[in-house]
């Protein structure tokens, strides 16, 4: 068969879950060929349908389900660890209306939870997730909406926490925050499903269980990230419904697509969610 086309990003909660599963370490499983690119341009990507299997936004999948389908293993859901609102100058949530906004790219889950959040924020821009933080620094927008390690870092940019978008859903929802899955194409079939989701959720395991044979991939693609950050990033994003999302992550996942559909945020699908 041919080398599954697998997307994820180089940040080091994603190649933590992938390195055993990609470097042959996982008996079993389907030989892919790694696609390592920021959340955004995955997004775009899946939406060209030009990757089997991806790390995506569920933003993003909630425009992507008629051609690809959830896995259970993989995800990035959790409590404590949503995207922030920041700005330069102190200020309170509701003082952002009219101000300019930089989102780290349309589709993301950080977009949709600043939708749902206030449907009345419209002054948005959209710039790569490392660059927001300049760009808020500088004065270019007013405030901005900050994710991955950017939430260990934000204060030495002079920046402040408006608001916590992932605390603001917990206390809306009492569900954990979903951000971000794993996507496989339909059309593999449900036989290639339940293999990649048994070979994802080993490549954790073997992840915790090996931590020093992993962390040379991690660290290569981590780009000059200070190596305490780096593990705060994965101590934070994996966890264990990325192992499987189970009843409780399930549930917060079916509720975001509900309140998306509701806003016209996203269209309603009748397709089923998860493989």
């Amino acid at each position: 068969m041919t080398a599954l086309s697998l997307g994820y990003s180089p940040c080091p909660n994603d190649t933590f879950i992938f390195c055993a599963m990609t470097q042959g370490l996982i008996p079993d499983a389907p030989t892919c060929r790694e696609v390592l690119e920021d959340i955004e341009t995955l997004n775009s990507l899946a939406l060209e349908r030009r990757l089997d299997l991806t790390k995506i936004s569920f933003h993003a999948l909630g425009h992507l389900r008629d051609h690809y389908v959830l896995l259970r293993s993989g995800g990035a859901l959790g409590r404590g660890c949503g995207p922030l609102v920041v700005s330069r100058e102190p200020c309170s949530p509701d003082r952002l209306k009219g101000r300019k906004i930089a989102l780290p790219g349309q589709l993301t889950t950080a977009a949709l939870l600043l939708r749902l959040f206030d449907p009345c924020l419209d002054q948005l821009v959209y710039l790569p997730f490392d660059e927001i933080m300049p760009a808020c620094g500088r004065g270019d927008v007013d405030a901005g909406v900050i994710i991955h390690e950017s939430r260990f870092t934000f204060a030495g940019y002079g920046l402040s926490q408006v608001i916590d978008l992932g605390a603001w859903w917990e206390a809306e929802t009492g569900h954990p925050i979903p951000l971000g899955g794993i996507l496989a194409r339909r059309d593999l079939g449900g036989a290639m499903h339940e293999r990649l989701d048994r070979s994802i959720r080993l490549s954790i395991e073997y992840a915790y269980a090996h931590p020093d044979e992993v962390m040379p991939y991690i660290r290569r693609h981590a780009q000059e990230m200070d190596e305490k950050v780096m593990q705060q990033h994965i101590d934070l994003y994996v966890n264990p419904f990325s192992l499987q999302y189970g009843d409780d992550g399930e549930a917060a996942i079916h509720d975001l697509f509900e309140r998306a559909e509701q806003a016209g945020i996203v269209p309603s699908s009748e397709q089923s969610l998860f493989a």
